[in-house]
């Protein structure tokens, strides 16, 4: 999740408010291709989850990529170079808009009541051990996959960003677009590529968590706050930072309950954040600007 929302800023410098809705668009497309497409019955209840999750993210990077031809290119990229405070304020209040749109469209269209994505694997784990003094550790099947086809995904995008000619124009575009559009890249094609992407990217997350969590259309107010934390802690604009802002977001969550009950685990996230910012305001990955 933090990957696609820093990738969205690290590009386009706009702050999404309705990335987790997003994700929740992305959680219920695998929840319909698996259960309504046929996935089910091809794949099985095994593995089918796990293609319908895949086959989620393209359809989300289509939906985003009109999302931004429609509407976020109208106050992004090069249109705010005319507008006052270079669209932020614009930016805030449309992405904000386009939230409760998909909250309230979603409460319409797929009702109230908690749906889920149900795999064998979710109630079973592979046992690693005995390690030590006949210590086993037991790793859940499902978190496993889940685990395996996120760094999988972390692979290709950054071969993609890194190797290929559209990650170059991406990386110019971000690094300056005036530069950038000297040298004959389409700034705001690839803002829209880049919107894309960060939607599919969260999307394929949100299904993996679907795996294991119920969920409901209000669902992305709960992540999106968190969302930002590990952008925020990983560096804001940089990709690698939101990675490891992310897992370290997700680490604590899971250890703290170790020794605190469940619902403290949103207060354990932001008491390491507020603690790490203190000491490195600028993120891990984050790089200090001195102003003039």
């Amino acid at each position: 999740m933090c990957v696609g929302l820093g990738l969205i800023f690290g590009v386009m410098r706009v702050i999404n408010f309705a990335q987790g809705d997003f994700m929740m668009l992305g959680m219920y497309a695998a929840f319909y291709f698996f259960t309504a497409l046929g996935v089910q019955a091809t794949f099985g209840n095994t593995f089918g989850p796990f293609v319908a999750i895949l086959l989620a993210g393209p359809v989300l990077a289509v939906f985003g990529y009109a999302i931004h031809l429609a509407l976020i290119s109208r106050v992004s990229g090069t249109r705010t170079t005319s507008l006052e405070g270079e669209g932020h304020y614009a930016q805030l209040i449309l992405t904000l808009g386009i939230a409760l749109i998909l909250q309230n469209g979603g409460l319409i269209v797929f009702g109230s009541v908690l749906a889920s994505i149900r795999t064998p694997l979710s109630s079973s784990a592979w046992e690693l051990g005995p390690l030590f003094h006949d210590v086993s550790v037991f790793v859940n099947k499902a978190r496993g996959i889940d685990a395996v086809v996120s760094l999988v995904t972390m692979i290709l995008l950054t071969l993609l960003i890194t190797r290929s000619r559209l990650g170059k124009s991406l990386r110019a575009a971000a690094d300056n677009p005036i530069a950038a559009t000297y040298m004959g890249i389409d700034v705001d094609r690839a803002h829209r590529v880049a919107f894309a992407l960060g939607t599919g990217i969260t999307a394929i997350a949100g299904g993996l968590l679907a795996t294991n969590y119920p969920f409901h259309p209000f669902v992305g107010v709960e992540y999106v706050i968190v969302m930002y934390a590990g952008v925020v802690l990983g560096g804001m604009g940089s990709i690698i930072g939101a990675f490891w802002g992310g897992m370290t977001i997700g680490l604590v969550q899971q250890m703290s309950t170790l020794v605190l009950p469940t619902q403290l685990q949103n207060a354990a996230i932001f008491a390491v954040f507020l603690l790490i910012i203190f000491f490195r305001p600028q993120g891990f990955f984050g790089r200090m600007v001195e102003r003039t």
